[in-house]
C-alpha cells in the first residue's frame, strides 16, 4: 500500500472535514478514510492531486518517456549539453 499519513473513519472524517482539509493543505498529508476498518477513499491536497495527474499524463506519453529515459542515460554517462547550445544565450 502506498504511504498514507493518517487513517480516519468516514464518520470521524465527516466531523473533522474542515480541519482535515486545512491539514492537507498545510502539511501535504495523505489521509485515507476507512469504512468498517477498511480503507475506502483518499483525501489529498489539490497541489498533490495536480502533481499526481501530471505524473500520470507524463508516464502515459510514450514519446515523453522515451525522451526522459534517453536524457537519464545521457546524464549517467556524463553527457551534458551546454545551456547556450539549448537556449542560445548565456545564463544570467
Amino acid at each position: 500500500m502506498p504511504h498514507v499519513d493518517q487513517f480516519v473513519s468516514v464518520t470521524e472524517a465527516k466531523s473533522r472535514l474542515l480541519n482535515l482539509v486545512r491539514d492537507l493543505k498545510a502539511k501535504h498529508e495523505i489521509v485515507a478514510t476507512t469504512r468498517e476498518g477498511v480503507p475506502s477513499a483518499v483525501l489529498l491536497s489539490m497541489e498533490q492531486f495536480v502533481g499526481l495527474m501530471e505524473t500520470i499524463a507524463i508516464r502515459s506519453d510514450q514519446k515523453t518517456m522515451r525522451s526522459l529515459r534517453r536524457s537519464l542515460k545521457q546524464s549517467r554517462e556524463g553527457r551534458w549539453v551546454a545551456h547556450e547550445r539549448v537556449f542560445g544565450r548565456a545564463e544570467t
